[in-house]
C-alpha cells in the first residue's frame, strides 16, 4: 500500500476530499499514491493537510496499527546493530587521551572501525570529541590572550580537561541507563 494512501485512509479521507483540503489536484494525489514521490510544495502541503511529519510521506513502508489507530513507519534499510557495552568502551577510550586532544578523537574513531560499531551513537561520540577539541583550543587561546597570569592559564587548562572528563563519564552513565547520550550535538561531524 502506498504511504499517502495508507495515511489518507487512516484519516478517513477520499482522494477528492484530500484534494479539496490541500488544494492539490486529484490527479497529483493519484500519481503519488501509485508510486511517485512527492517533493517540495506538494510534500509540505500534504504533510500539513494530513497533520503529519513530511518524513512519513517519504518512508519505505507504512504500517497502520488497528488497536490504537496510529500510523508508524518502517524503512527498508537494515536496522543499526548497536552493542551498548562496546559503544560505552568506545566512549571511555577518550578518557585515556583526554590531555592529548587529537588522540581523544583518534582512539574512539579507530575503535569504531575495529569493533564494527559504525552507528549513530559512536559517530555522535566522535563528533562531540571533535567539537570539544575545537572549543577547548579556542577557550585556551582566549585565556592566553587575556594575559591573566600563569596560574590562571593552569587553572583554565585543568577546567578544560575536567569538562571533557565529565562529559565522557556522564555519557557513559547515560549509555548504561537509557541507551543514549546525555551530551550530544544536533549535527554530526562525520
Amino acid at each position: 500500500m502506498s504511504r499517502l494512501k495508507a495515511i489518507r485512509e487512516q484519516k478517513n479521507l477520499t482522494q477528492e476530499e484530500l484534494s479539496e483540503k490541500s488544494k492539490i489536484s486529484v490527479r497529483t494525489i493519484q500519481r503519488i499514491e501509485s508510486g511517485t514521490e512527492p517533493k517540495g510544495h506538494t510534500l509540505r502541503t500534504l504533510a500539513q493537510t494530513l497533520e503529519i511529519e513530511e518524513s512519513l510521506l517519504l518512508q519505505e513502508e507504512i504500517i497502520i496499527s488497528q488497536e490504537n489507530n496510529e500510523v508508524t513507519t518502517e524503512t527498508a534499510e537494515e536496522p543499526e546493530t548497536i552493542n551498548y557495552s562496546l559503544v560505552k568502551m568506545i566512549n571511555l577510550s577518550s578518557l585515556l587521551f583526554v590531555v592529548v586532544p587529537p588522540l581523544n578523537i583518534l582512539a574512539p574513531f579507530l575503535l569504531m572501525f575495529i569493533m564494527k560499531q559504525r552507528n549513530s551513537l559512536t559517530k555522535q561520540i566522535i563528533s562531540l570529541q571533535m567539537f570539544w577539541t575545537a572549543m577547548a583550543h579556542i577557550v585556551f587561546m582566549l585565556g592566553i590572550f587575556l594575559k591573566l597570569g600563569k596560574e590562571f592559564t593552569l587553572i583554565l587548562m585543568i577546567l578544560i580537561v575536567l569538562s571533557n572528563v565529565f562529559m565522557i563519564l556522564r555519557n557513559a552513565a547515560e549509555i548504561d541507563r537509557k541507551k543514549k547520550l546525555y551530551f550530544k550535538l544536533r549535527f554530526s561531524m562525520l
